[in-house]
């Protein structure tokens, strides 16, 4: 049985959030700071026009609060 690499590290953050052995856990990280070694994150051109067209929309006002998308989101449920 294979599962993909959003569902594993689903059940690796599950996992870890129940371990309480530090020296377990810091093993856990210097393997993980091995593998991982952070960069400059770099957007597409299209994640680029889209992060401006959102700035331009929140400056033009049509944004919505936290509260106002929950309630929302939550009529939409409700439907």
């Amino acid at each position: 049985m294979s599962i993909n690499a959003r569902e594993l590290k689903k059940l690796l953050h599950e996992s870890t959030e129940n371990i309480d052995d530090g020296v377990f856990l810091q093993m856990v990280k210097d393997i993980l700071d091995h593998k991982y070694e952070p960069g400059e994150v770099r957007l597409t051109s299209y994640q680029e026009n889209r992060i401006e067209e959102a700035k331009k929309s929140i400056n033009q006002g049509e944004a919505l609060t936290n509260k106002q998308a929950d309630q929302l989101v939550s009529k939409w449920l409700n439907e």
